[in-house]
């Protein structure tokens, strides 16, 4: 038996540099029952710091006359005619179905982003063809599934071959009285990501409350939001590892994003982590942390609000990080059985 999975292009399978889809795939394969029968294909410039999965990078040559998302497609088809697979999983490109379709009938797409935004989805026959030559479509979020089907109505009455799968990770029992003092902000320092409205707060709070400090992991080179605090920390990017160490013991946690999210992995890690997590109301968001506190409107006034609550409250945070913690479900054994269960019947029928 094989099942192959193929990344998207130039997506990072490193422990030091993994992109929201590597780490989901990474988690759930370690816990699949077809972990052996998994193989992960992709692109990644970081190969010395590569996550544990069965992994087989595709090298790819740049050249004038080919792209090398075509080069990189026509890589994974050679493996493909030397010894087919049983089921080929493609993450977060439709455009890579028809080509795949002509050899291989078994097919499982992902979409982890706006389905309307990629190439080979945008249009409504695209989607329809894509209904019909896949065995099932993945959707991270109602969110995501809601935007395929934004003008198919009757047809996400009438077809089964899809569901919301999101993604996971395992939460860690966390004594919440042992937290500090910490508020912390993960993502890319942009104003898609809210980090100019989450600049503005975290100043203001950091003023007010002078035993509390903020700690930020991200850097954006295109956008120079830059804010001072002597007790703001901008440590751009880490590993996932240390970032999920310090969400350990942070008490708050903030994913402001002004852009529709598809899912929103750093809400979902802070709660894994027993985080009290402040989300604005966009895209996913709401699904991966559901029990966070929602802000309508992002301005700083409401977001410095929304902290200052948290921290005047001990109580009322307290309360917020328990509920988040214990009605976490999203773990990996919890994910992997929904993935498994699809592959079950794909090999049954």
């Amino acid at each position: 038996m094989k099942i192959s999975v193929l990344l998207p292009y130039k997506e990072n399978f490193s422990s030091s540099y993994a992109g929201a889809v590597s780490l989901f795939l990474n988690d759930t394969t370690k816990v699949s029952k077809y972990k052996k029968f998994v193989k992960i294909y992709g692109n990644t410039d970081f190969k010395r710091d590569l996550l544990p999965s069965k992994y087989i990078n595709l090298p790819i040559k740049k050249t004038f006359f080919q792209s090398s998302t075509r080069k990189y497609l026509n890589l994974f088809l050679e493996h493909e005619k030397f010894k087919t697979s049983d089921l080929i999983e493609i993450h977060n490109r439709p455009s890579y179905i028809k080509k795949i379709f002509e050899i291989n009938k078994n097919i499982i797409l992902y979409f982890h982003n706006d389905p309307l935004s990629q190439k080979g989805a945008i249009s409504k026959n695209d989607r329809i063809k894509l209904l019909n030559n896949t065995k099932k479509i993945i959707f991270i979020s109602k969110w995501v599934k809601d935007r395929f089907f934004l003008d198919l109505n009757n047809l996400k009455k009438k077809r089964t071959n899809y569901e919301i799968i999101p993604h996971s990770i395992n939460k860690i029992n966390i004594d919440i009285k042992k937290k500090k003092k910490i508020i912390i902000f993960v993502g890319r320092l942009n104003a898609s990501k809210g980090y100019d409205v989450f600049g503005k707060a975290i100043v203001k709070i950091l003023d007010k409350h002078k035993n509390w400090s903020a700690y930020v992991y991200g850097d954006e080179p295109r956008e120079q939001i830059y804010f001072t605090h002597k007790n703001l920390k901008i440590l751009g990017f880490k590993k996932h590892k240390e970032i999920l160490n310090k969400l350990k013991i942070s008490s708050i946690s903030v994913s402001c994003s002004r852009w529709e999210e598809p899912f929103g992995r750093t809400a979902l890690e802070a709660s894994s982590r027993g985080c009290a997590v402040i989300i604005t109301n966009r895209g996913g968001l709401p699904e991966a942390a559901s029990h966070g506190i929602k802000i309508n409107d992002l301005k700083s006034k409401s977001l410095f609000k929304a902290i200052d609550k948290l921290i005047l409250d001990k109580n009322y945070r307290n309360n917020v990080q328990k509920t988040t913690l214990s009605k976490f479900k999203f773990t990996n054994s919890y994910i992997v059985k929904k993935i498994d269960n699809y592959r079950n019947n794909i090999f049954k029928s």
